[in-house]
């Protein structure tokens, strides 16, 4: 993932705005009334699918852990793996649906 892509910027800013979110600001519903933890691991799973596709392999549901503290680094790491393996239009495509689901938290 280099910090030049549009993925890795705006992923960047999402887990700067989350990173330090509490339990409860996790389970807060966002603008959506979806609670914002279920928003961003549904967004991580977007994003694990058309990582999935994008290398020609099975999607698999990505783990919802029991603590929402660790959505940030599971969003990084799903993120880069799609910046290393999508292709320009999906990573542009990625980044606005990231854009998207920051604006609803």
């Amino acid at each position: 993932m280099s910090a030049d892509d549009p993925l890795t910027a705006t992923v960047g800013r999402l887990v700067g705005q989350v990173g330090h979110w509490t339990p409860p600001r996790w389970a807060a519903s966002g603008v959506s009334g979806v609670p914002r933890g279920d928003a961003v691991h549904e967004l991580i799973q977007w994003l694990a699918d058309r990582c999935a596709d994008a290398e020609g392999r099975p999607r698999l549901p990505v783990p919802r852990l029991d603590n929402d503290l660790a959505l940030p680094d599971q969003l990084r790491v799903v993120a880069a793996d799609l910046a290393r393996f999508g292709g320009p239009a999906l990573v542009d495509e990625a980044a606005e649906m990231v854009k998207a689901v920051r604006g609803q938290l």
